[in-house]
């Protein structure tokens, strides 16, 4: 999902960059908060975990209370994202869960809008509140095809409101 969006975000001319909060690969990089300072909006996103965000994400944004006491991230357009094993696996709550840190900093939360055709014919991800996949309990399932579209208009709508906002 998060290189469906990096890649919208890219067709639109912006630069993405993917960050991760655990590295699991020697490619990996992990998030820091001058990402946060520096970007021009984020797209945030974990896999569900019992409705909630994962456990290392979580940690960070505990992390983050200083950029907080500063306003360093009010304003900047966000998006949530998040992926489970099954259709009533959390996601919503998952996104909603995401989105309270983004709140908290001031920063301007971005769903996906009813324009996107996708979101009304989905059978398996994607809500008003956020993209989102379900992978299947081996994580193996694909993103489907409204999946997909979901996560590239999710891109290029954070693209276009972070423009509009410099």
């Amino acid at each position: 999902m998060a290189h469906e969006i990096a890649e919208s975000i890219e067709q639109q001319g912006a630069s993405a960059l993917l960050r991760t909060f655990v590295a699991k690969n020697p490619h990996d990089i992990i998030i820091t908060k001058d990402d946060l300072i520096n970007c021009d909006g984020l797209a945030f996103g974990t896999p569900t975990r019992f409705g909630m965000m994962a456990s290392q994400a979580k940690m960070f944004w505990e992390t983050t209370s200083e950029l907080w006491l500063k306003g360093q991230l009010i304003d900047k357009p966000a998006c949530v994202f998040s992926s489970s094993s099954s259709m009533h696996g959390g996601n919503e709550a998952t996104l909603l869960n995401l989105s309270l840190p983004l709140l908290h900093h001031g920063m301007m939360l971005l769903g996906v809008p009813y324009d996107v055709p996708e979101l009304l014919a989905t059978q398996t991800g994607g809500t008003p509140y956020g993209a989102t996949h379900v992978a299947g309990s081996s994580n193996s399932t694909e993103l489907s095809k409204d999946e997909i579209k979901i996560c590239q208009s999710v891109g290029k709508r954070l693209t276009q409101i972070a423009r509009k906002l410099q």
